[in-house]
């Protein structure tokens, strides 16, 4: 019966925070957007879902940042827009896989925390996985961008006309951040902070919860082998 219960809050959360999620995508709650520069704050509901669920929910909260984040480059996002007219594929797994990655890094950064005895260094753990979640989100998809878009010419000539110099990849990935993701950081710090804490006060992460949704991915999994064995 606490499985069931423990299940339940599992599928409740992720079902309110993807909806949380897909809502902020196509409002402006979502994004803030001047000129080509983005700031975006879908790392938000990520960070929680790694902070109350742990890895794996950071995974799949990431990979829908990532989908809704492609989506906008069919004439939502000017940035997005563009690359996607370069080469729509890599646009597509430079949306998606960044965002996954720095999901699951910041769910194995909760666990980290989450494993301590100390309220006081678990709470710390929450504002440094929402920390984490947006460093890890600017630099695997800066990583990315740099990676599948540094050779084209289309690229490049766009950049200088928007006034960022490429003569040093270092200098471009800074300048090209700016201000915006210090503000992502920031935000994303203090809210998963304050919700983390809310959420365990309210019964819905501890220090067990991101082992306890690992033992239910591997609870589904036997299942479903010993389904195919019957079968």
């Amino acid at each position: 019966m606490k499985k069931q219960t423990q299940k339940t809050k599992t599928i409740a959360l992720m079902g309110i925070l993807i909806a949380i999620m897909i809502l902020m995508s196509f409002t402006p709650v979502g994004y803030f957007r001047y000129g080509t520069i983005e700031v975006s704050l879908l790392m938000i509901p990520v960070a929680i879902g790694a902070v109350a669920l742990g890895p794996w929910a950071g995974a799949v909260l990431g990979g829908v940042f990532g989908i809704t984040s492609f989506i906008q480059c069919f004439g939502i996002s000017p940035f997005g827009t563009f690359l996607c007219d370069i080469n729509p594929f890599l646009t597509c797994v430079m949306c998606i896989i960044p965002r996954v990655l720095a999901g699951l890094c910041a769910g194995l950064v909760a666990k980290c925390f989450s494993k301590t005895k100390s309220n006081g260094i678990r709470f710390i753990g929450y504002f440094v996985t929402g920390l984490s979640a947006a460093l890890f989100n600017t630099l695997f998809f800066m990583a990315s961008l740099i990676l599948f878009f540094w050779k084209s010419t289309t690229f490049i000539d766009a950049v200088h006309e928007w006034g960022y110099k490429t003569s040093n990849i270092l200098l471009f990935f800074f300048a090209f951040v700016g201000i915006n993701c210090v503000f992502e950081l920031l935000v994303t710090c203090g809210v998963t902070g304050a919700i983390g804490k809310a959420l365990e006060k309210a019964g819905l992460v501890n220090k067990d919860l991101a082992k306890k949704s690992e033992e239910m991915i591997e609870e589904a999994s036997e299942d479903k082998e010993t389904e195919t064995a019957e079968a």
